[in-house]
């Protein structure tokens, strides 16, 4: 043979598996389309029992989504506090109001300070007596015994950032004493910690709580269709032809499961919204229940899909071990 056929032949017989691979990719597609629409189909045809067990998943990820979205509240109520959190310098008692505005704005200058608000000596009498109702008794003082104040917001409410600021205030001259609280600060800190931590402990209970149902229900349908599986099994297919049908079995009832938390999610928050925006008007404030929203939502799906899909694959992968053609 010459050199110019051998070439020709290890070509054409080099294209040969290349065809053969490209079909055996179209026809595993194929069936992956195949197994996706009969599953489907199958859990349509048994409705009630395909709705009870979305409704359990469901049910099962509403629970830590809610309380995600607690602490999405509790963020927000955090960012409100931050935004309060302020320190207050008095300045001495001999500090006069010119001396006083000089005074607020060479502490507005320092670094980590986002604003200031000067309260003359004048101004802090007139709100402590309106706040303690005591006119009358101050109306007899000769003089004001109150200093004059600046009230400083700093840009990092971070207790050990607020620290350094206060001591740096402290050594300004004219500063008389720096009082800041940051034990709520600490406290509520520690109760987002604490809440995000219960949080992912119950996403992931309730994460096996899914788990669970799928598989449990996954089972049952291995069990109907045992003798459907030793034929195939028989014939030569393999687990992982065996076991498709199933896992998108699994994979719909958690995409089921999580449309309905999600549902569920937006009626209970639209049921709550009315009375919990009245509550926080009563306190004068603002504040609406957030909601999941496009990405945390997609988010959920894609979760509560994978779970149904990890479900099947664990009671499938542990059932075909048993399953033997006779």
């Amino acid at each position: 043979m010459s050199e110019r056929q051998s070439t020709g032949a290890s070509r054409r017989g080099a294209q040969k598996p290349t065809r053969r691979s490209s079909g055996g990719g179209r026809a595993w597609l194929r069936h992956h389309r195949a197994m996706m629409s009969d599953s489907a189909l199958r859990l349509v045809r048994r409705p009630i029992s395909t709705l009870l067990t979305m409704l359990a998943i469901a049910i099962a990820l509403i629970l830590p989504a809610g309380l995600w979205l607690a602490l999405d509240s509790a963020r927000l109520v955090d960012a409100e506090l931050d935004e309060s959190a302020t320190l207050t310098v008095y300045f001495d008692a001999d500090v006069d109001e010119s001396r006083a505005m000089s005074l607020a704005t060479e502490v507005g200058e320092q670094s980590g300070v986002a604003g200031t608000r000067l309260v003359t000596a004048a101004e802090g009498l007139a709100e402590f007596q309106q706040t303690l109702g005591v006119e009358d008794a101050l109306s007899q003082l000769d003089t004001n015994p109150l200093p004059a104040s600046v009230v400083v917001t700093p840009y990092n409410t971070d207790p050990a950032a607020v620290q350094s600021l206060s001591q740096r205030l402290q050594t300004l001259d004219g500063v008389d004493e720096v009082r800041l609280d940051l034990a709520w600060l600490d406290r509520l800190q520690q109760l987002a910690a604490v809440g995000q931590r219960v949080a992912l402990a119950l996403a992931l209970l309730f994460g096996l709580g899914v788990l669970l149902v799928v598989g449990n229900t996954v089972r049952l349908a291995v069990e109907s269709r045992r003798q459907e599986i030793e034929v195939v099994t028989l014939i030569g297919a393999t687990h992982a032809f065996v076991r498709r049908p199933f896992l998108y079995s699994g994979a719909w009832y958690g995409l089921g499961g999580g449309v309905l938390a999600l549902v569920m999610l937006v009626v209970g928050g639209n049921w709550l919204a009315s009375p919990v925006a009245a509550l926080a008007e009563s306190y004068g404030a603002q504040f609406a229940l957030p909601s999941l929203g496009t990405t945390h939502s997609a988010f959920l799906l894609l979760f509560s899909t994978l779970l149904g899909w990890l479900g099947a694959w664990l009671a499938v992968g542990r059932h075909l071990a048993d399953i033997k053609p006779r």
